[in-house]
C-alpha cells in the first residue's frame, strides 16, 4: 500500500524443512539470497482458490492490529484474533497477511481450531539488507534487516508446512520495485528469496507490487520466477473519482495481464479509504472523494464483477489501522477498513454482520 510504514519485525522463529534443493543452501543458515537456483525446467504450480467446492478468490487483507497495538510493539489477544476471525468468515472465504512473524501463527491456529472456512495467502515481509549510493553501490550492510528477512523466511516455511490446505500461497515482499517504495529491495535479492520460498515449499509463491511496475518490461525477471503475478492497483491514489473507479480497475488488470501472457493473476490490493490528509501527497494525489458513500459504492461494484470474473481479488482492508501513517488522525493510511479500528461497521458493512 502506497506509503504504508514497513512493518517492525520482532522475535526468531526457527525450523522448516528443504525440498528438493535443500543440498544448495542449510535452511537454518542465513546464507546468501542466492544460494537456490531456479527450478530447470521452470513449472509454474496452480493457483487452487477451492476450499471444497467453494471458491474463495473473493478476499480480503487483514491486519489484526487495533488502537494501541502496533507490529513489533503491543499485539491483539488471541480472543481478539478470534473475533476478527470470525467476522471475517461470515463475509469472505480468504484473508491476506503481510508477515508470518508476530501474530501470523495466532491467526492460523485459531483458524485450524475453531474450523473456519478461510484460506491464507501468507505474507513474507522483506527488507533491504544494505544501503547503497546512486551509482548502486554497497555502501553498509544491515545486519539487523537480515534477520529479520530471515526470520520471516524460516516463519513462512514452518507455518506452511504446519497448515496445508490453509496456507494456500505464499507472497515474498510487498511493493519491494515500485519507484515510490519506502521499502524498496534489489532486484536479485527478492528473486533469491522467491527461489528459496518455492524451493522450500509446494504451494505457489508470488510478490505484491503496483501495477506501475508490472506494466513494465523491467517487470519481466521477477515475473518469471513466480508462480502467479499480483499486482496493486487503487484508483483512490491514482487520482479517480468513484464513477469510473470499476472500470479503470478492469483496465489495469486487462494491461498487467496483457504485458504478463500466460501468467496467472491476481489483484492484490484494491479499495477506497474513507478519510484524507489536507496535507502531503495524498492531498494532491487523491481527488475522488474519500468517504463512505463512496466506499460502499466501489466495494459493491468490484465484488459483482469479481464474482462475474472470477479475478481473484483482494479488498484493501478489513479493519482501519490507526498505527499506520503519520500523525494526524486523518491521516489516509488509517481508514482503508471497511470496519473502523473499534470493529464498528462502516456504511458498506451496515447490517450484515446480523446472524
Amino acid at each position: 500500500m502506497r506509503l504504508a510504514l514497513a512493518l517492525v519485525l520482532a522475535g526468531f522463529v526457527a525450523g522448516g524443512c528443504a525440498a528438493s534443493q535443500s543440498a544448495l543452501a542449510h535452511p537454518g543458515n542465513p546464507g546468501p539470497a542466492g544460494a537456490f537456483a531456479r527450478e530447470s525446467p521452470f513449472v509454474a504450480r496452480p493457483l487452487h482458490l477451492f476450499l471444497g467446492k467453494r471458491w474463495v478468490g473473493n478476499a480480503i487483507a487483514y491486519g489484526p492490529h487495533r488502537d494501541g497495538q502496533r507490529p513489533g510493539g503491543p499485539s491483539p489477544t488471541r480472543e481478539q484474533i478470534r473475533e476478527d476471525l470470525h467476522r471475517i468468515a461470515r463475509h469472505w472465504g480468504m484473508i491476506r497477511l503481510y508477515g508470518s512473524v508476530g501474530s501470523a501463527e495466532t491467526i492460523l491456529e485459531v483458524i485450524h481450531e475453531d474450523r473456519l472456512e478461510l484460506g491464507v495467502l501468507l505474507g513474507v515481509w522483506i527488507d533491504a539488507e544494505d544501503r547503497r549510493d546512486s551509482t548502486g553501490a554497497i555502501v553498509d550492510l544491515l545486519p539487523e534487516a537480515r534477520a529479520a528477512n530471515r526470520r520471516e523466511i524460516e516463519s513462512a516455511v514452518r507455518l506452511s508446512a504446519a497448515y496445508p490446505g490453509i496456507v494456500l500461497a505464499l507472497s515474498v515482499g510487498n511493493e519491494t520495485q515500485i519507484f515510490w517504495s519506502s521499502h524498496r529491495v534489489p532486484e536479485a535479492l527478492l528473486i533469491g528469496y522467491v527461489r528459496e520460498m518455492r524451493a522450500r515449499t509446494r504451494i505457489p509463491v508470488t510478490t505484491g507490487d503496483d501495477y506501475n511496475y508490472w506494466n513494465k518490461p523491467a517487470s519481466q525477471p521477477v515475473a518469471a520466477e513466480l508462480d502467479f503475478v499480483m499486482m496493486h492497483a487503487h484508483p483512490l491514489w491514482n487520482g479517480l473519482q468513484v464513477a469510473g473507479a470499476l472500470d479503470w480497475t478492469k483496465q489495469i488488470c486487462a494491461d498487467v495481464q496483457a504485458a504478463h501472457p500466460g501468467k496467472s493473476f491476481v489483484l492484490g490490493e484494491t479499495g477506497w479509504a474513507t478519510q484524507k490528509h489536507n496535507e502531503g501527497e495524498q492531498a494532491t494525489l487523491i481527488k475522488g472523494e474519500p468517504g463512505e458513500e463512496p466506499q460502499k459504492v466501489f466495494f459493491e461494484q468490484l465484488s459483482a464483477w469479481v464474482d462475474e470474473s472470477r479475478v481473484p481479488t483482494f479488498w484493501f482492508e478489513a479493519f482501519d489501522e490507526n498505527w499506520k501513517g503519520g500523525a494526524p488522525p486523518d491521516e489516509v493510511e488509517k481508514h482503508w477498513g471497511l470496519y473502523r479500528a473499534d470493529r464498528t461497521p462502516k456504511k458498506a458493512m451496515a447490517g450484515r454482520d446480523a446472524p
